[in-house]
């Protein structure tokens, strides 16, 4: 993944999420039960932070490129769909079995982590 788009997929899952986020403070909150409004908080505030994460990524893939920081950018934007993606959709919908695929979504904000941490110690 480039660092322009890195960048540009971190501006929008930003901006969604300070729309997802209005929505449900501002319409969700009679509307869903305090556990699902819970689990779509959940989904704002991890969707926010891998927003940043990414928008990190992007900014040092401008002066230090390289594939696993490109792998960490794709685990990043697939963990934000994947895992706060499913509990939107859980919340919305009251459909537990989506939350089967959270863990997912878990596990590749873990291993953008990772990626992100053994690309910089092998380049900075």
């Amino acid at each position: 993944m480039s660092a322009k788009l890195m960048v540009m997929l971190a501006g929008l899952f930003g901006f969604l999420g300070v729309g997802f986020g209005a929505f449900g403070a501002h319409t969700l909150k009679e509307r869903l039960t305090p556990d699902l409004l819970a689990i779509y908080r959940t989904a704002v505030e991890y969707q926010f932070w891998h927003a940043l994460a990414l928008m990190a990524v992007g900014l040092l893939a401008m002066s230090r490129p390289g594939p696993l920081l490109s792998a960490s950018g794709w685990s990043f934007a697939f963990g934000i769909l994947l895992f706060s993606g499913s509990l939107y959709a859980l919340a919305l919908s009251g459909v537990r079995v989506l939350g089967a695929i959270t863990p997912i979504g878990g596990l590749l904000f873990l291993v953008g982590w990772v990626l992100l941490s053994v690309h910089a110690a092998r380049t900075l």
